[in-house]
């Protein structure tokens, strides 16, 4: 919400300076995003005269112009075509920064005439304005006067964040009487005018959606000119950044922020019948908006029709087609209450974002109809002249007879501050709350009508359910209003006035403050960043059109109202986005990436699902220790079991089966799983044509950790870990085997020959070629023997490579190779 100094003291009687009011408007909840003021850019920029503008000698587009902005003549080189002796222009002086182009400027020689400063356009000031060339001033701009304080450009524009509850404060009133009522100065009162009208409008109302639309309000005003607005409103609606269209469009813009009340005018000659519809949406309600594009309405929106069809998208926004002009001669001007949950939906599927809506979603003041109506037709009259109608009206006022009670001890047990009973009183007062009644102990106030955020007490047959069964039997109806107004009290205090408290600790030792699942997953991040992968976090949402590619993409994992139109389905795995960043930095030459995200994926049949996932493509990098290498399926799991390994999986009982999903490549993957049914992670080469799909360059290998499926770790009483006080020693084998044979179950039948003393297998080398018969591959595998409580004799070392071989061969088939 922006708004300027000048403007805001239109509504607050006050002294108080700028910075007061900034630090103010923080204070009660109105948190100050930032302050301009186009004249600390344009200070050096002063008005001159031409006195003389002649053709340069050396050019054909340039003139030859001497300048006086009050002291010595200065020559200028100029080329807008406008420049002419005796007129009124800007000027900047040598080293004058000009904002419009960026450049600082310096005095120098066009075509061998000096030229010792510059004159200036709209465009070079970054300020709004027609014409081409140089800005052409009114013959009696002072010359010499600074152009920022002549033009009213010198003035401070305020911009506040807004909550979504207060509705109010998207008013510059609103904003004033908070201020006010903040102690900063006087909110100034408004009465509306009265409208003299006999004659009856010329165009009625006709409501057939009173659900989205209680009460409407309009009027005819006959006879009017409508052209370009004066000065000042064109500079009040410029200076928040509201382009000025025309006289009677720029008024219903004006009030917008004046009063916080969207309004709109029709052009009656563009009408069509004598009547205006409230109605549903219905097929064929296409029409252009006023926001400049097309508007195709729902069922279930709002719409104002005329005879040839739907014309406004109630409370959104205007139609093109009956908007006013130049031409316009007779208008009407429409002051309507729409539900705010009625506007928040259609604004939410058509996605159009208007002050109009910003307002009505929000909530407006129910009861201020009569009055913005009559406060906007006079200003017609003053500004484009006209007859108005007596007001129109479909629907009727909605009653407003909203209480709320405050008991005073709770200021101090649920908001901390130590405010008495008749300053909490008096601050209510001045947001306009009045008093029902008061007791020593508790005021209850009237909720005025622009207060529809302080909320309504639920039923008594809900509190339980909202509040607990203890706090409904002591009340709870009153409770929420009750924090409201509570609310109220404290910001108009200042919200840093309150006194920060510690949290109660129960014992010496806090708590842990993360649970198991959290500090996995921190571990998580930690082994994989170890491990020389870079962290992404992504949205947890992508195209439907690529998740489609990694696995199944239903309409019930499809977003209804997605940031963007390719981020409109959940996820079924961060790879989905892991690949698209990869294949975002490889089409920028950064071929070689390592990247991971801890976060979730989404599966109809499974649900939300964390997964620590990780995508390699490319090269490792270059090394003095080691040589460059691509990344293999071998990377990718050795990454899954590291993550495993650290968060106390028993490593021991993880098997390995090949395949996975089809977006892994067929003969290059695998799965790791606790028992035959428990998935715990996956691993392997990317499909070549999920790949070229993505744009992806062939060979990225990647992993899914299922951080969900490890079970929870015991807790074991930690011990030192002993070693012992013996030799190990190595025995390496070389067996012939299937060359299908996994070289898993190898390994394991080799370590199950004693598991005492056998501390590691390991394979070293796999060998097909001469020396090995067809369809057999030989695997060499490294046995670590450690004995625990003595040294071993040969015999016994025999003994136990002879049972190794046996357990290898019994198990897998594979023989000792001679």
């Amino acid at each position: 919400m922006k708004f300027s100094l000048s403007w805001l003291k239109d509504w607050l009687d006050t002294d108080a300076p700028l910075e007061a009011i900034l630090t103010t408007l923080s204070a009660i909840g109105l948190e100050v995003e930032g302050v301009e003021n186009k004249a600390d850019s344009l200070k050096p920029f002063v008005i001159a005269e031409i006195i003389e503008a002649k053709q340069h000698p050396n050019a054909d587009r340039l003139r030859a112009c001497r300048v006086s902005a009050g002291g010595a003549e200065l020559s200028v080189v100029c080329g807008a075509p406008n420049a002419r002796t005796g007129l009124k222009v800007v000027m900047a002086p040598i080293g004058a920064h000009v904002p419009g182009s960026g450049i600082t400027l310096k005095a120098g020689e066009i075509r061998g005439v000096k030229s010792e400063a510059m004159l200036c356009s709209y465009s070079e000031l970054a300020l709004e304005g027609d014409g081409e060339g140089i800005i052409e001033l009114p013959a009696n701009a002072p010359v010499g006067t600074p152009f920022a304080q002549w033009a009213g450009l010198d003035e401070p524009i305020i911009e506040i964040a807004i909550t979504p509850n207060r509705g109010d404060a998207l008013s510059i009133r609103g904003i004033a009487r908070d201020l006010a009522a903040a102690g900063l100065g006087r909110l100034k009162p408004f009465t509306a005018p009265a409208i003299a009208a006999s004659l009856p409008s010329a165009i009625h109302w006709v409501n057939t959606y009173p659900e989205a639309c209680p009460w409407i309000l309009g009027r005819t005003i006959s006879g009017v000119k409508n052209g370009e607005s004066p000065a000042w409103l064109k500079q009040r609606l410029d200076s928040i950044g509201l382009r000025p269209i025309n006289t009677l469009v720029d008024i219903t813009n004006y009030f917008t922020y004046h009063l916080g009340r969207p309004l709109h005018v029709f052009d009656i000659a563009k009408l069509s019948g004598a009547a205006l519809t409230l109605r549903h949406g219905q097929p064929g309600d296409v029409f252009p908006g006023l926001h400049g594009k097309e508007i195709q309405a729902g069922p279930d929106d709002c719409v104002i029709a005329d005879g040839a069809g739907a014309q406004s998208l109630a409370g959104i926004t205007g139609g093109e087609q009956t908007g006013c002009d130049e031409h316009t001669v007779d208008v009407f001007l429409e002051c309507a209450l729409f539900d705010r949950v009625k506007i928040a939906q259609t604004g939410q599927r058509t996605a159009i974002h208007s002050d109009a809506r910003a307002r009505f979603e929000r909530g407006i003041d129910s009861q201020l109809l009569p009055e913005a109506l009559a406060a906007a037709t006079q200003m017609i009259l003053d500004l484009c002249g006209g007859t108005p109608s007596a007001p129109t009206e479909a629907g009727q006022r909605p009653e407003w007879s909203r209480q709320a009670k405050l008991r005073f001890a709770r200021i101090k047990s649920f908001g901390g501050s130590d405010i008495s009973a008749p300053e909490a009183v008096a601050s209510l007062e001045r947001l306009g709350f009045t008093i029902a009644g008061q007791d020593e102990h508790s005021v209850t106030v009237n909720v005025p009508s622009w207060r529809n955020d302080i909320a309504q007490p639920p039923s008594l047959d809900q509190a339980p359910d909202l509040l607990g069964a203890e706090a409904a039997a002591e009340g709870a109806a009153e409770i929420e209003p009750e924090v409201d107004l509570i609310e109220e009290v404290l910001r108009l205090k200042g919200l840093d006035a309150i006194e920060p408290v510690s949290l109660p600790v129960s014992g010496l030792i806090p708590a842990p403050i993360l649970t198991p699942k959290q500090a996995r997953t921190a571990l998580a991040r930690r082994v994989l960043a170890a491990r020389g992968l870079a962290e992404c976090v992504t949205f947890s949402f992508a195209d439907d059109q690529s998740c489609a590619l990694f696995g199944a993409a239903p309409e019930s994992l499809r977003l209804a109202n997605p940031i963007a139109s390719d981020l409109n389905q959940m996820r079924p795995t961060p790879l989905v986005t892991l690949a698209q960043a990869a294949a975002r930095n490889a089409a920028k030459g950064f071929g070689d990436v390592a990247l991971f995200e801890v976060g979730p994926a989404y599966a109809p049949d499974r649900g939300q699902a964390l997964v620590a996932a990780g995508l390699r493509l490319g090269a490792s990098p270059l090394s003095a220790l080691a040589p460059a290498r691509k990344y293999d399926v071998f990377d990718a799991k050795a990454d899954a079991q590291s993550i495993l390994a650290a968060l106390g999986a028993p490593m021991d009982g993880i098997t390995t089966t090949q395949g996975g999903p089809a977006y892994y490549h067929p003969g290059q993957s695998g799965e790791l799983r606790q028992g035959p049914k428990q998935l715990l992670a996956r691993f392997g080469t990317l499909h070549p044509k999920l790949c070229a799909a993505l744009d992806l360059p062939e060979g990225a290998v990647a992993f899914e950790v299922f951080l969900d499926a490890l079970p929870e770790p015991k807790r074991r009483k930690k011990t030192a870990p002993t070693l012992s006080a013996f030799q190990p020693l190595r025995r390496d084998f070389a067996f012939l085997a299937s060359a299908d044979l996994a070289v898993e179950s190898l390994l394991r039948a080799a370590k199950g020959a004693d598991r005492a003393l056998i501390a590691n297998v390991a394979l070293f080398d796999r060998y097909s070629g001469k020396g090995v018969p067809e369809g057999q591959v030989s695997l060499a595998i490294a046995v670590t023997i450690q004995p625990t409580d003595k040294s071993l004799q040969d015999a016994e070392i025999e003994a136990l490579c002879a049972r190794i071989v046996a357990e290898v061969t019994k198990k897998t088939g594979a023989t000792l190779r001679g």
